[in-house]
């Protein structure tokens, strides 16, 4: 279904384009059902992982040609969402820009060897697994973090053991008398 134009706005995936008699201005669009919810901050996660979504909001902030109203107002929610989620709230300082690099420093960034890393996962379990994180610090593994509360281990069914005689397969049948024995394969189940 295409989007169409309304009191001279349109959406346009995270943003609101608005016309006006002169020029353009753009905004944050959220959608009607937009809550303010991001991973808490007293939640055992890794402080990576929370601080993800906050760093993502300010970058977009800044990234976005936003007019001053609408700069004003995309903070303020940022700060609210913060707020909600019990992070501490921070002034907020606008990225500083880098200097351009010469051409040398360019040349020697290409030049020089990155040492290759090997990647290894943790599964998050508080301030501990931090501790092991920095004591690899100064080796070749890195470690990224995931956690057990997923939304698949919330969802996935539970599979249900069966009985071994309601399934199918390969049997064996010995004789107790002479001790040979008898291969034999179903397809249904063995009782």
């Amino acid at each position: 279904m295409a989007e169409t134009e309304t009191n001279n706005k349109i959406n346009y995936l995270d943003v609101t384009i608005h016309k006006t008699p002169m020029n353009w201005k753009t905004s944050i669009y959220r959608k009607p059902t937009f809550t303010d919810t991001i991973i808490p901050y007293t939640s055992n996660h890794p402080a990576q992982h929370k601080y993800a979504t906050v760093r993502f909001l300010y970058d977009r902030l800044n990234t976005y040609n936003l007019h001053e109203d609408e700069y004003k107002a995309e903070e303020n929610i940022i700060q609210n969402i913060m707020y909600n989620n019990t992070f501490p709230i921070q002034p907020h300082k606008p990225p500083t820009p880098k200097p351009p690099t010469s051409m040398l420093d360019r040349q020697i960034a290409t030049t020089t060897q990155t040492p290759t890393h090997k990647w290894v996962t943790f599964t998050y379990t508080g301030k501990e697994t931090n501790f092991i994180k920095n004591l690899f610090r100064k080796t070749n593994l890195k470690i990224a973090f995931r956690t057990n509360n997923t939304v698949h281990c919330l969802l996935r069914h539970k599979q249900q053991v069966s009985h071994k005689y309601t399934q199918s397969g390969v049997y064996t049948l010995m004789c107790f008398d002479c001790k040979k024995a008898y291969v034999g394969q179903t397809g249904k189940a063995f009782k």
